[in-house]
C-alpha cells in the first residue's frame, strides 16, 4: 500500500519519534518494493531526512531492514502463538488465526512482505532472521494441521505435511488478496473467510457410510 511522502522528519521531532517514522517508511518501502528494489533515498525522502541520518540511526540497508524485521516477525509469532493458545486447537481455529492475522496486520498490511519478501540475501543476516521466524509459525501450523486432522480420525504423517503447506499458501494468498482490496476491513475479510470455508465444507463429499443392509 502506497504512502505519500511527507516531511515528518524536519527539524525538532525527537529522536525516538524520528526513529519510529523512520521505521515506517522503511517498512512500507520495503514492503511494497521489496529488499532488492528499496532503496535507503526513498525512505529518506518519505520521512524527509537525508540518507546519512539512516546511516546514524540503522547503519546499514541490511542493518535497517532488521530493525523492521524484528518487530514484524515477533507480531506475527505472537498472534498466531496467542489464536492457537486458546482452548486447544478446535475446527474454529483455523478461522481464528486468520482473524487474528488480519487485525495484526491492519494499518500495515505491507508489513507481510517484510517477513516474507523473497528478494533478501540468502546468506545475509535478514535472511536468517526471516527464516527463524517462518520455521516458527510452520511449526505451530504443523501442529494445529495435525491436531485438526487426528480430530477427523486421519493419522497419516503424509496428510498431515500436505495440509500443512496448504494452509501455509492458502495463508499468504489470502494476505495478499486482502493487500489488493484496501477497503476490506479484518472483521469483513475474517466472515469472507468464514464463507469461503463453508463453501469448501460443502463441496466436500461424505463420507460413505456402511452399506443398508436392507437396500
Amino acid at each position: 500500500m502506497a504512502t505519500p511522502r511527507s516531511r515528518a522528519g524536519t527539524k525538532g521531532v525527537p529522536r525516538h519519534h524520528r526513529q519510529q517514522q523512520i521505521l515506517e517508511a522503511a517498512t512500507q518501502e520495503f514492503g511494497t518494493r521489496g529488499y532488492a528494489a528499496a532503496s535507503l533515498p526513498a525512505i529518506a525522502e518519505r520521512v524527509g531526512v537525508t540518507k546519512t541520518l539512516l546511516h546514524q540511526y540503522f547503519g546499514t540497508k541490511e542493518d535497517l531492514y532488521l530493525a523492521c524485521l524484528v518487530p514484524v516477525g515477533d507480531r506475527l509469532l505472537n498472534t498466531v502463538r496467542t489464536a492457537m493458545g486458546r482452548d486447544g486447537t478446535t475446527a474454529h481455529t483455523p478461522l481464528r488465526v486468520l482473524e487474528s492475522i488480519f487485525t495484526a496486520l491492519e494499518g500495515r498490511r505491507e508489513a507481510w512482505f517484510v517477513l516474507y519478501d523473497t528478494t533478501l540475501p540468502a546468506e545475509g543476516a535478514a535472511a536468517r532472521r526471516a527464516a527463524e521466524y517462518w520455521s516458527a509459525i510452520d511449526d505451530l501450523a504443523a501442529g494445529g494441521t495435525a491436531d485438526l486432522l487426528r480430530a477427523t480420525g486421519s493419522a497419516d504423517p503424509l496428510d498431515a505435511d500436505a495440509l500443512k503447506y496448504v494452509w501455509r499458501d492458502l495463508v499468504a494468498t489470502l494476505v495478499r488478496w486482502w493487500v489488493k482490496h484496501p477497503d476490506q476491513s479484518p472483521e469483513a475479510m475474517t466472515r469472507r473467510c468464514a464463507r469461503l470455508f463453508a463453501a469448501a465444507a460443502a463441496l466436500t463429499p461424505a463420507p460413505a457410510g456402511p452399506p443398508d443392509p436392507l437396500g
